[in-house]
């Protein structure tokens, strides 16, 4: 569903990415991984559209979004879950929510009740500012906004950084449940290797602004990639 080919992006003269190909399959989880400042959040970013690329093209389901805005793209099917969850804290819960409903036609804006079965804490959280959640649970509000746009592809950006172990196994499962719905392509970028390790169907190891490495989840060795991942 997502093509990414040879993509080159710069921040003035630093050539962030070099070459970058990558697909992700609806109804499989793609997992993008590597030490900090590789490129793989400049890599989401181009795929969203809030970094413009300087060479290479972007599809979803065959339509190049390469030159589209951010907005344009959302309102295609793709949606962004970035790293540090970026929810306004001063709106509800239920007032989040809703701001991801402006990318659809107004006879669909109503929030999916699949979002509060995949995090029933954020039912009952509505009317709560979303800065006074924790951080598990404001993760959990970034990825029900993103889901509330009934996307074709959804890129989450390392969503179990600082994340306490119980609301992590809540994310996995929620990840594992959209895959098993098979209608929507799942980008995923991580450090926590086993957590990667777990739910991805293919990974790709980035290193200095490429990928180095990829395969599907019966090829990966895992002392190769975590080799990407040390320090």
């Amino acid at each position: 569903m997502l093509t990414v080919e040879n993509v080159d992006l710069y921040y003035g003269a630093a050539q962030a990415l070099r070459g970058v190909s990558l697909a992700a399959e609806a109804g499989k989880v793609t997992c993008v991984l590597g030490r900090n400042g590789v490129g793989k959040t400049s890599l989401m970013r181009a795929i969203v559209g809030l970094e413009a690329v300087a060479r290479g093209t972007i599809r979803l389901a065959g339509e190049d979004l390469s030159r589209l805005a951010p907005y344009d793209r959302a309102r295609r099917g793709v949606a962004f879950v970035p790293q540090g969850r970026e929810i306004f804290p001063l709106l509800t819960v239920g007032e989040n929510l809703q701001t991801g409903l402006a990318a659809l036609p107004r006879r669909e804006r109503q929030v999916p009740a699949e979002v509060f079965d995949l995090f029933p804490v954020l039912k009952d959280m509505l009317h709560r500012r979303g800065g006074d959640l924790s951080g598990g649970q404001q993760q959990q509000l970034a990825i029900a906004r993103a889901l509330v746009t009934r996307p074709k592809l959804i890129v989450l950006d390392e969503p179990t950084e600082g994340i306490q172990p119980s609301v992590i196994k809540d994310i996995g499962r929620a990840i594992d449940y959209l895959r098993r719905k098979g209608s929507m392509a799942i980008l995923l970028v991580e450090q926590y290797f086993e957590f990667a390790r777990d739910l991805c169907d293919s990974f790709a190891v980035m290193e200095r602004g490429q990928i180095v490495m990829a395969g599907d989840r019966g090829s990966m060795v895992e002392a190769d990639v975590r080799r990407y991942l040390s320090v």
